[in-house]
């Protein structure tokens, strides 16, 4: 069962009703005219701005030869995606809108393969060395730093849980042995990720780069993430981040290239068993 999010309700609508309009052939004027839209109505539903009523969207699907079983499926994702209010979506003041797409797919992903070079990912992050980073990124202002921390928090909700996210992390050993926060910060944050991969050992997975590796620097600082969901209707997505730009990457050519660089990455990795006997031996250094 994948965890609901409004976030991804509404992109898979989108999704479902391209995919109808690109199969059914017909012609865009005659489904306006069936359906009673206008043209600039029609613009914003296909461009994801805007959503149907109930009543044309079930005039919409049947425009396009959804039968019943099909065209409940579609009121039900539109019921999710406008009735529903993640907790990401009560903070814009304080979320950028590219971060509340991000925690809207994060908390609605069956799972996650995560890619950071240097850093512990931010949903494996204890609050001391989650704090630091915060503080040191010069877009956050000093009064705002705990409350970033605490959605960081909240975003790791979903590792635990009914239905919690399956997480596969790639990172150096370069992040177990830089003092992000100092020394104490640092244990504490080895200590965290012990504690995370021993009581959730079905669904959270560390593959480390060690110094050893050949190729292990191939990727250099990259920070993205491959996101996959439950409904078999939603394909991969991207999401790739910089110092000063974060955004979801849709386009298939682009997905598959970071798919092919994570796999990779794990060819350099140790594996699971290997990966998490380094943290601890890190963590007793």
């Amino acid at each position: 069962m994948a965890t609901t999010s409004p976030t991804v309700a509404r992109w898979e609508l989108k999704l479902r009703i391209v995919q109808l309009r690109k199969d059914s052939q017909l012609d865009d004027a005659e489904v306006m005219d069936a359906v009673g839209i206008s043209r600039p109505y029609w613009s914003q539903v296909f461009g994801g701005s805007r959503i149907l009523t109930v009543d044309k969207l079930r005039a919409l699907a049947a425009a396009y030869g959804c039968d019943a079983d099909e065209q409940e499926e579609l009121v039900a994702l539109r019921e999710t995606a406008t009735k529903e209010r993640g907790w990401w979506m009560k903070h814009p003041a304080l979320i950028r809108p590219e971060m509340q797409q991000l925690y809207g797919l994060e908390h609605g992903a069956h799972s996650i393969r995560c890619y950071n070079s240097l850093l512990i990912p931010g949903l494996l992050q204890s609050e001391g060395y989650a704090r630091t980073i915060i503080a040191a990124n010069t877009m956050i202002r000093p009064f705002e730093v705990e409350q970033h921390l605490a959605v960081r928090m909240q975003r790791q909700s979903r590792l635990t849980g009914e239905n919690p996210l399956h997480l596969t992390a790639v990172f150096s050993e370069a992040a177990l042995i830089q003092q992000t926060g100092g020394p104490d910060v640092l244990r504490e944050q080895l200590l965290h990720l012990i504690e995370l991969a021993e009581r959730n050992p079905e669904t959270i997975e560390y593959r480390i780069i060690p110094f050893t590796a050949a190729e292990g620097t191939a990727l250099g600082g990259s920070t993205f993430h491959l996101l996959d969901f439950g409904s078999t209707k939603l394909p991969t997505l991207g999401w790739s981040e910089t110092p000063t730009q974060a955004d979801v990457v849709e386009d298939a050519a682009e997905v598959s290239s970071l798919t092919y660089a994570y796999a990779q990455a794990l060819t350099q990795t140790l594996n699971p068993a290997d990966s998490l006997t380094l943290i601890k031996e890190r963590a007793r250094e």
